[in-house]
């Protein structure tokens, strides 16, 4: 890189450092604090995290100005390297050697919960965003998942997307959470195989963390089925996102240009690096050494966990508080329906 190329880079970066230095301190007491509590992801850490510095004591003004740059980077470029690096977990593959029945199961119930948790939504008059982050976080792979669709979403001024992603991800952590200890004790209740009981935890609990916690529960055979069937959901947060992407570009395109403004992409191009990652891990994955494959984990952890803090800051705890209690209750409906419907799907397919 020529030298004068380079100091204009750092000139145009230097706003951001303070922002990307609070970014890359509350990444790594959030992934401290998953280490000493594993059920509760360092995302959701990392949220809370920003949203009390953004809140507690500053009458809700927000980060402090000088760190609002690195935030918005963070927010924005961070955020969306780490979905990208999301793709290496994935092997199509892996997921087919389950069965085509197992594949059946993992779609229908991606499908049903999405649809059904956006027509609930709008049915309670939750708004939009919020409904359509709730529903991709339960669907998909919980906060991991909000945190790619609401990279959308940020140019949408009809809704703040901070906001509906905390009130989402508050939604996805508790129900989640719950069921590490209920969807084990049903399966163990319905006498379900070992193969029906892993397809069970990995296509109706949310995170891959609370998949690994309840699997763990059952036992290793369980267990491993369980997390390449969460797994084959998270593989689903591509095309959800794209075809977001596209109806939400469309509907941009339709409204005037604020001043030079550019128009989002029709398919996000994290989502197509999502893709490439995906396709890279199922062509290549057995010549990928273990090293390089466990530190882009590492990797894009940690840019999410830095992604989410900016997340947190940036919501205004008064506007979560007057639609929280009716998300809650959308997330939890949408929970029982991804149980219902990846139980159904058992009965019919495996």
């Amino acid at each position: 890189m020529p030298k004068t190329t380079q100091n204009t880079w750092l000139k145009n970066l230097s706003p951001a450092f303070p922002g990307l230095l609070v970014g890359v301190l509350v990444a790594l007491v959030s992934i401290a604090l998953n280490w000493a509590v594993p059920l509760v992801s360092s995302l959701l850490f990392a949220m809370i995290i920003g949203l009390l510095l953004a809140n507690v004591g500053r009458k809700g003004q927000g980060l402090p100005a000088s760190w609002q740059p690195g935030a918005k980077l963070c927010m924005k470029t961070i955020l969306r390297a780490g979905v990208v690096l999301l793709g290496l977990r994935l092997s199509i593959p892996a997921v087919i050697s389950l069965g085509w029945g197992v594949v059946g199961v993992i779609l229908l119930t991606v499908t049903c919960v999405f649809v059904f948790t956006i027509f609930l939504g709008r049915w309670l008059k939750i708004g939009p965003t919020t409904t359509l982050l709730t529903a991709t976080g339960t669907a998909i792979c919980g906060a991991a998942a909000v945190a790619g669709m609401s990279a959308v979403f940020t140019d949408d001024d009809s809704e703040d997307v901070d906001d509906a992603a905390a009130t989402a991800i508050a939604s996805v952590t508790l129900f989640g959470s719950l069921a590490i200890l209920l969807i084990p004790a049903l399966a163990k209740l319905l006498g379900l195989a070992p193969l029906q009981s892993g397809v069970l935890v990995g296509a109706s609990i949310h995170e891959v963390g609370q998949v690994v916690a309840a699997g763990g529960l059952m036992g290793p055979e369980v267990l491993d089925v369980a997390v390449v069937t969460k797994l084959g959901r998270v593989a689903m947060l591509a095309p959800l996102v794209a075809i977001v992407g596209v109806i939400h570009a469309r509907k941009m395109s339709q409204l005037p240009t604020k001043g030079h403004a550019k128009r989002p992409p029709i398919v996000p191009l994290f989502v197509v690096g999502f893709l490439a990652m995906v396709l890279l891990r199922s062509v290549a994955g057995a010549y990928l050494p273990g090293w390089f494959l466990w530190g882009a984990n590492q990797v894009s952890v940690f840019l999410l966990t830095m992604g989410m803090f900016a997340m947190g800051a940036g919501v205004n705890l008064r506007v979560v508080a007057t639609t929280g209690l009716r998300a809650l209750g959308l997330g939890a409906f949408a929970g029982v329906v991804a149980t219902l419907v990846a139980l159904g799907g058992i009965y019919a397919l495996v």
